[in-house]
């Protein structure tokens, strides 16, 4: 391994680490622009120069590779006056914007040029000028200020797989643009906020609300999917103003998606901020005693079996397991918390987990993606697919819809006969699979959530068996969900043999006559009959217009509470605001409603709440660790049906409560709909 000297250390270095890495090692800073730890090199803003000996220049330090006996200096007379020059050169046509620009207080220019720059400058020519580009309702532009360092154009290309930013023109005619000045049609579009280190791509909805810091911030983790990206919530007083990623190398590395990021204003309306009781078939404003009392005389006389409970995809695991303890102490058995019916198998943790873990897509050499569209049901575990497929040697099939999943893939077929064939060893795929190392296979929820689909979960674990997905070392078995509560609902055993439909077949039959809503909107709520509703959740949505009674609820910013991601990992996430109104955190609601139905729950606060989910699901207390499952048999074993397979998402923009509340995601979905269809995956 190459040895090297940085200003008199002796640092050895893996091969083909460059010598700003090496730098870094020896923990020396090294100031750069262009370069960026996940995107590829482009050695164009020469901040990061440095001196090596007996060579006659400084050298960029980002751009060449490390050799043994290399020595090389980081803090010299010619160092500092050369990145003092790149400074000036770099400040030459850049705006005096720092007072009203966004990026301000936060920003790798205004950070730099103090650290490194000279303090003044000797041009005193008019600056140039650049028209700003229309990038969408997401991404707002101040051309301007862009320095040409290109980390934008090298993440659409790289990591989005949607290459619609490049540079036209030469030297000062440079500028960067989107060709066809249209909405940049990706995912994870946000992201280049983020990395402009400068305020020329700043967020679209968030300029000119608040600066850096004024804004409190809690680190906490994402309910949009079900992938736990890690996140930062700023706020300032009660109100949300944007959300940033965190950094987590196993879960969502620096990314989130557009949904993640932007539909933060979606938590300020259609707000649920005090509890309603249908009088009259009309929804009036109560006292929590009265909404209390209306649920007492609603279920006054019911059986066990006459009640039901049913959790919604943003539901935490603290709310779960209350209500399913006071359904218990009702005599209930009836909670689901799969509304879209997925035919997943409780007994076995295995068949709902990624058991290979996000982070394992990255060892991954064969990968049978079915019934899953992952570039809209977790936007940022596609970008790590993408990230393994541009390694190379690494097969990738799809049984499902035919889409743009920003990497090229071989279409097996659409339907789950496919899936039979690779089973019984008569497809090709199904060598491929055995003849690899590590092999793959991610089930969507679009193959589940089928009448027939734990045939097809038996298929799946058919194809696992016989072709050696699961060996010493290595779970290739994986469960994409789209649903942020469902994992942690079905550690907690939130489900029933029925399922979601077997409820709401009792509440049409009336053999069920009353249905607890713990944020549900997914369902069709028509199927309820006329059953007793209870809706308790953060917006007016599907179930709050058919609830005899509303519980305002607390959203996913509102609450410390646990999330388990689709892998398994527990994660916690913080309070960054308080609830509106009247409205109060999800357990806190049903232990104190449990006290006015005469069955008072054993724990007065979250602390004890979750000692009890410690007595559930043990490995609960393995935060930020994934807990690998058993490995079993499940699934059923018969033939599926023909019906080919659908995503279960319909618009990427408008999959939940607050998204739909969103007027930023409301606009994107607009756009989506009407200039880019075919990205959407719908045919709405």
């Amino acid at each position: 391994m190459p040895k090297l000297t940085v200003d008199g250390i002796e640092v050895t270095v893996e091969p083909g680490t460059t010598v700003l890495q090496a730098c870094e090692l020896a923990g020396k800073e090294i100031p750069r622009f262009c370069y960026h730890e996940r995107l590829s090199i482009a050695g164009n803003c020469r901040m990061c120069l440095v001196e090596q000996e007996k060579a006659p220049k400084p050298i960029a330090s980002c751009a060449m590779p490390a050799a043994d006996g290399m020595v090389i200096k980081t803090d010299t007379p010619l160092v500092k006056k050369a990145r003092e020059g790149v400074m000036e050169f770099l400040l030459i046509n850049h705006p005096l914007d720092c007072p009203i620009c966004d990026q301000g207080g936060e920003c790798d220019l205004q950070d730099q040029s103090v650290g490194y720059g000279k303090g003044g400058s000797r041009y005193d020519e008019n600056k140039r000028a650049v028209k700003d580009k229309y990038m969408g309702p997401l991404v707002a532009t101040t051309m301007t200020r862009c320095i040409h360092c290109t980390r934008c154009v090298r993440f659409a290309t790289e990591v989005a797989g949607v290459p619609e930013l490049g540079a036209i023109g030469r030297g000062e005619d440079m500028q960067i643009t989107t060709y066809l000045e249209k909405a940049f049609s990706s995912e994870l579009s946000g992201n280049v906020i983020d990395l402009c280190p400068v305020g020329a791509l700043t967020s679209k909805p968030y300029a000119f609300t608040a600066r850096s810091w004024e804004l409190r911030k809690t680190d906490s983790i994402d309910a949009m999917d079900a992938l736990g990206s890690n996140i930062r919530v700023d706020a300032r007083g009660p109100e949300v103003m944007r959300i940033l990623p965190r950094l987590n190398e196993d879960v969502n590395e620096e990314w989130i998606s557009d949904k993640t990021r932007f539909a933060y204003d979606g938590l300020k309306r259609r707000r649920l901020d005090r509890p309603y009781v249908r009088v009259n078939g009309k929804l009036q404003e109560a006292s929590w005693n009265e909404a209390f009392a209306a649920i007492a005389k609603g279920l006054k006389g019911l059986k066990g079996e006459q009640i039901a409970a049913i959790a919604g995809d943003m539901a935490c695991a603290e709310s779960m397991l209350a209500l399913k303890d006071l359904l218990a102490a009702l005599g209930s058995a009836n909670v689901e918390c799969r509304q879209d019916g997925a035919k997943v198998d409780p007994a076995h943790r295995a068949s709902y987990l990624f058991n290979s873990t996000i982070a394992g897509i990255d060892q991954a050499d064969a990968i049978l993606i079915v019934g899953s569209d992952p570039r809209h049901e977790a936007a940022v575990l596609n970008a790590r697919i993408r990230k393994r497929f541009l390694r190379g040697n690494v097969k990738i099939a799809v049984i499902g819809e035919k889409l743009d999943l920003t990497y090229r893939y071989e279409h097996l077929g659409s339907g789950p006969a496919v899936l039979k064939a690779i089973a019984d060893g008569q497809h090709a795929f199904a060598e491929a699979l055995k003849g690899a190392q590590n092999p793959m296979i991610i089930l969507g929820q679009g193959a589940l959530a089928r009448p027939d689909g734990d045939v097809v979960l038996g298929l799946a674990w058919q194809v696992a068996d016989r072709c050696g997905l699961v060996k010493d070392g290595w779970n290739g078995f994986n469960v994409l969900h789209t649903a942020a509560a469902r994992v942690a609902g079905l550690d907690l055993g939130f489900t029933s043999a029925g399922n979601v439909d077997g409820i709401l077949t009792g509440a049409q039959s009336q053999a069920i006559k009353a249905v607890y809503l713990l944020g549900a909107d997914e369902i069709n709520t028509a199927n309820l009959g006329a059953a007793f509703v209870i809706y308790q959740g953060s917006h007016g949505d599907a179930g709050a217009k058919r609830a005899d009674v509303i519980l305002p609820g607390a959203a996913y910013t509102e609450k410390d509470a646990v999330w388990v991601n689709t892998e398994g990992r527990v994660q916690l996430g913080r309070r960054a605001a308080a609830p509106p109104g009247e409205a109060r955190e999800d357990w806190a609601i049903i232990r104190a409603l449990s006290e006015v139905l005469g069955h008072k729950l054993p724990y007065d606060n979250q602390a004890a709440l979750r000692r009890r989910m410690l007595e559930v699901a043990p490995h609960f207390s393995a935060v930020d660790r994934v807990t690998p499952a058993a490995w079993g048999v499940f699934g059923v074993n018969g033939m599926p049906n023909d019906t080919a397979f659908q995503s279960p998402i319909g618009d990427f923009y408008l999959t939940n409560p607050i998204a739909r509340a969103s007027a930023t995601m409301a606009e994107c979905s607009s756009i989506a709909r009407g200039e880019t269809l075919a990205m959407t995956g719908s045919d709405d």
